[in-house]
């Protein structure tokens, strides 16, 4: 069961306890059983991200108003992570082995074409986004035998900023943004008030006078 620092320091100094693992700082308990151990069932949640995976032990809590008789969930935070993923160096590296290969074969002329050669199976995923699951999936698995987790909670969230700003946006209306019918030469002769941030030349037309 998850306990402060303080209560951790005094049963390390009493010899109470033992170090399990130095980070995250686990200690384990030499003067008491498993079973005659009083646990509180905890709950792990989750706010995955493409850089960072947040990770939360609470403990959930009930309490009951006096005066009105209703039900108040609430929870208490033991324990925050924060897991930081390499989803970036896998890629830079995969990309760098890429490119060694491909200056490899280059230099052996008699080599077979092998472009066809490679199936993927059902339910792949690039290896940047398998790590960031794998790894996730790993320190939940280390957390609950650590601790007396018994549920789990993911924040699964979706912004529709257009949806936001336009209630009414639906189908094609997504692909109608606010450069809907602009040109790319006219938008930017707009953008920047007809006026050449190189050659201080305004008012140029948005389509060039071809020559005779």
């Amino acid at each position: 069961m998850p306990c402060s620092e303080k209560r951790a320091r005094l049963l390390l100094v009493r010899g109470r306890a033992h170090v399990h693992r130095v980070m995250p700082f686990v200690i384990r308990l030499m003067d008491r059983e498993r079973v005659t151990s009083q646990l509180q069932p905890l709950r792990v949640k989750l706010d995955p991200g493409s850089k960072v995976t947040g990770l939360a032990l609470t403990r959930d809590s009930e309490t009951v108003h006096t005066a009105t008789g209703e039900l108040h969930r609430g929870a208490a935070v033991l324990n925050l992570f924060a897991l930081v993923h390499r989803g970036r160096q896998i890629s830079e590296a995969l990309t760098a082995r890429r490119a060694m290969r491909r200056w490899r074969r280059g230099k052996l002329r008699y080599r077979s074409p092998r472009f066809l050669n490679r199936s993927r199976s059902p339910g792949w995923l690039p290896p940047s986004l398998q790590h960031r699951v794998d790894t996730t999936m790993a320190w939940v698995k280390r957390i609950m035998r650590w601790a007396p987790v018994v549920a789990l909670s993911s924040e699964l969230v979706r912004f529709d900023m257009q949806r936001l700003e336009n209630p009414e946006v639906s189908g094609v209306g997504y692909q109608q943004g606010t450069l809907a019918g602009y040109e790319i030469r006219e938008y930017l002769l707009e953008k920047w008030g007809r006026h050449c941030a190189y050659c201080d030349a305004k008012n140029t037309p948005s389509v060039r006078a071809h020559r005779g």
